[in-house]
């Protein structure tokens, strides 16, 4: 049985790597064990419960700051890696938890297989850190899994070796199909049109922030026949303006952030999303809603690429012009509409299964 670690910390990553664990928990010859970093600490409990999954070993969070959670993370991933003969250490994606953990499993020589590796912007401050931290991971990973033939080329044009790349797909198709069948998400009838908003993400903090909720309540004076559904991240730096200039507004719910089933409905309801998420631009697709992202650049083209998703930055102007064309022309919202999702098809977790079985055994 090979021993095989899965270290995640946060929401994404949660909801990323919960269908590799269940993939390889079905494996005969593999023994996975789930390991929780603490990073999303509140917000982790209610997601891992939704996937049924009980860590195996959880870690202490220590301090405030980035610095001192890294610093505590670090020093317990070094006894827990140095407790057994692990095969692999298993992350995803780009934040503190998946960095941290390759890192500690490259000093003990241990191999790393990376989920969703490949996505790139190469503007290192746009997202920071994550767009530092995924560059770096590629460079100790002996299995890069990149969702598509996008990521694949990123890191070819990188020099990592074409023989430690393997397009699988995207987990989160295999997350969300997991859900809708298990928990019945479908579409429901609404009385109104409803866009759904969220806007995160640190480069969008301040003026970014401020001009896009004034395009969201002009339009949203302007038609009584559509509602707006904001959940606003609980970040002071977000919520103040947010609720400054919307709260007021009959036809607009600002709301606490959703969690995971709750955020699947909520797509599944809306008649377009406004959005600087890197996940919803990939979940949106599975259920047919276009999506104008809300930043500069993305690190998921894909989407863009398919015609379900348009890149229009934060500008008052760009986002009041590109709602309100989607609301008068049909054949345009239409034509957005994805009939299937470019990200994957649901089975990259058994794709990954496969090829670590093919590796490893």
């Amino acid at each position: 049985m090979k021993k095989i670690l899965i270290i995640c910390g946060t929401r994404p990553e949660i909801i990323k790597l919960a269908p590799v664990y269940h993939q390889l928990k079905n494996e005969n010859w593999a023994k996975v064990s789930w390991l929780h970093t603490g990073q999303h600490e509140e917000m982790s409990t209610s997601i891992l419960a939704c996937f049924n999954i009980v860590p195996d070993i959880t870690l202490t969070r220590t301090g405030t700051t980035l610095a001192e959670f890294s610093l505590g993370c670090r020093a317990q991933l070094e006894t827990v890696l140095d407790s057994q003969q692990w095969s692999l250490v298993i992350v995803q994606g780009d934040t503190e938890s998946a960095f941290l953990g390759a890192l500690t499993a490259f000093y003990h020589r241990i191999p790393i297989a990376h989920v969703e590796a490949g996505l790139r912007t190469y503007d290192l401050n746009r997202p920071f850190p994550e767009e530092g931290l995924r560059q770096m991971l590629s460079r100790i990973t002996h299995f890069n899994f990149p969702p598509t033939e996008g990521a694949k080329n990123a890191l070819l044009a990188e020099a990592i070796p074409a023989h430690l790349i393997h397009v699988t797909g995207n987990t989160v198709v295999d997350a969300q199909k997991w859900v809708i069948e298990n928990y019945h998400i479908r579409a429901e009838i609404l009385d109104q049109k409803q866009i759904l908003v969220t806007m995160h993400r640190r480069e969008n903090w301040g003026d970014e922030i401020e001009e896009a909720c004034l395009a969201i309540a002009e339009f949203a004076q302007r038609h009584a026949g559509l509602s707006v559904l904001f959940p606003v991240h609980l970040n002071p730096i977000v919520k103040g303006p947010v609720y400054e200039i919307l709260g007021n507004l009959a036809n607009v719910s600002l709301i606490p952030p959703l969690d995971y089933l709750e955020m699947q409905q909520a797509i599944a309801n809306s008649w377009l999303i406004l959005t600087d998420s890197g996940g919803i631009q990939e979940e949106a697709p599975t259920f047919g809603v276009p999506v104008l992202v809300l930043r500069k650049e993305t690190e998921r083209p894909e989407a863009v690429e398919a015609g379900c998703a348009k890149i229009i930055g934060t500008s008052r102007q760009a986002i009041l012009d590109n709602v309100e064309l989607l609301w008068s022309d049909d054949y345009l919202y239409q034509s957005m509409q994805s009939k299937n999702n470019p990200f994957g098809d649901g089975h990259a977790s058994n794709r990954i299964a496969g090829i670590l079985e093919k590796k490893l055994v």
